[in-house]
């Protein structure tokens, strides 16, 4: 009687740990399935380097999910991690450095959801041979990624001379890097690394978009490594410590870098060397590299007045200005931490417009603190919201259907960049999933030639 007694209780005891597992494991389903719906999981999935989640091997231990910067890119699914809202995903990789079986690898997405996107090989390759794509523009968002390809792409072109016997070709550097952001002073250390004769372009100045971030912004969350530096073992760097570096890096005797250069024009001659045009002259190189960068140039809202002094696409240093009347507009992670960054400046009065009626696709973080500054009055929100014009002392919101007109000192629109799409496109770079034939190059067009010779010859016989 007494055993029955035991494995009766015994067994009350086991259901009813059981039962709450599994109400659990039903809330995680739940929240997983919410999460992806939000994030539009099955129309909206990863736009570039996402991580891969091998379910075989999963051993659901949510290492992954707690790890992520991002916030809510994974979570567990049936007791196992999925992909939920791939779009947030950035490449920080850290889902693939902690998981304990190896269950992760990060991948690219697939050619089909990357039709705006320049067609790369795994060795950063375009449509064109010898012309490479590095950094934000091929689709990997972190600086971390920007550098280590830089520094792949150059030991790629280096490998690719050497098996060619390493002769120099009269008249032409070994490689022509066109930017000087991240991936492309990477590049340049890179090839003072190797001894090649290179040349580094850029229409800007040394730091590319880097340079223009707010005061102390973090900019990189892992260590890095730069070639002939070593590796950044902090953790954390802002803009300051990337700026200091590359200031020292520019002051080299081997820093070849030409700045107020844009480069027009990119052309394959008949010998395979290219020819690379700026309003200051043209340059041949066996090989190109470029480090554009994907922002381009800041996308307008075509509003009566946006030509006013006071209207500005990019926000250096938001403690220049206080006791001011302040709008910006956009709903991404810049608009929401230059928002953020100007209301908590002394006497400050900031209203963020925003077209939708709810932020989607920013940082769980800035998703965060957006409510905590909205909270505190720092910053006051207006979704459903688009500027109509522009003065000098106001501006004119439509507002569900209504106009409001608020007084104004400043306005930043972060609408986005023209990315240089119509560039890459003008020079034959191939977008999207591509037959290599198919694709713009010279290499192509001879292929062609010779197919469609054959086939006169052919039809001769």
């Amino acid at each position: 009687m007494d055993n029955l007694f035991s494995f009766l209780v015994a067994a009350l005891i086991i259901g009813f740990f059981l039962w709450k597992y599994l109400r659990k494991e039903k809330k995680r389903a739940e929240l997983a399935r919410a999460a992806a719906e939000k994030g539009k999981l099955f129309s909206e999935g990863p736009r570039s380097q996402h991580p891969h989640i091998d379910a075989n091997y999963c051993i659901g231990c949510a290492a992954c999910t707690m790890v992520c910067p991002e916030g809510d890119v994974l979570a567990m699914l049936g007791g196992k991690a999925v992909i939920v809202n791939g779009y947030k995903c950035i490449g920080h990789s850290l889902c693939a450095e902690v998981c304990p079986v190896g269950a992760i690898t990060m991948v690219m997405a697939s050619p089909s959801m990357g039709e705006d996107m320049p067609y790369l090989t795994p060795e950063y390759e375009t449509t064109i041979k010898n012309m490479f794509i590095v950094g934000e523009l091929g689709g990997l968002a972190l600086i971390k990624n920007a550098v280590n390809q830089g520094r792949e792409c150059i030991d790629t072109i280096a490998n690719r001379m050497a098996s060619a016997g390493g002769r120099p070709i009269s008249g032409a550097y070994d490689v022509l890097i066109v930017g000087a952001g991240p991936a492309g002073i990477s590049a340049s250390l890179r090839a003072i690394e190797k001894k090649m004769r290179y040349l580094t372009l850029d229409a800007g100045e040394i730091g590319g978009t880097v340079a223009k971030y707010p005061r102390q912004k973090l900019v990189m969350t892992s260590p890095v490594e730069f070639p002939m530096h070593g590796k950044f073992k902090k953790t954390e760097l802002s803009k300051e410590d990337l700026i200091a570096f590359w200031k020292k890096v520019a002051e080299r005797a081997d820093f070849t870098c030409r700045q107020g250069e844009k480069v027009e024009d990119v052309k394959k001659e008949q010998d395979g060397v290219f020819t690379v045009t700026t309003p200051k002259g043209q340059y041949r190189a066996r090989s190109v590299v470029l480090a554009l960068g994907k922002s381009g140039s800041p996308r307008k809202l075509g509003v009566q007045g946006e030509d006013l002094p006071k209207v500005m696409y990019r926000l250096i240093e938001a403690d220049h200005y206080v006791n001011k009347r302040i709008l910006v507009v956009g709903g991404g992670d810049s608009a929401i931490e230059a928002a953020m960054g100007l209301g908590h400046q002394v006497g400050n009065q900031v209203t963020l417009s925003y077209r939708k009626e709810a932020f989607s696709r920013i940082k769980e973080r800035n998703a965060q603190r957006i409510q905590e500054s909205t909270r505190k009055g720092k910053v006051k929100v207006i979704f459903n919201s688009n500027p109509v014009e522009f003065t000098q002392g106001s501006v004119i919101l439509a507002v569900n259907g209504k106009t409001q007109e608020l007084p104004n000192d400043y306005v930043w629109i972060f609408a986005g960049g023209e990315p240089p799409t119509a560039f890459l496109k003008k020079i034959g770079v191939g977008f999207g999933a591509q037959d290599l034939t198919a694709a713009g190059s010279l290499e192509a067009k001879q292929a062609r030639q010779a197919r469609k010779v054959g086939q006169e010859v052919l039809a001769t016989r």
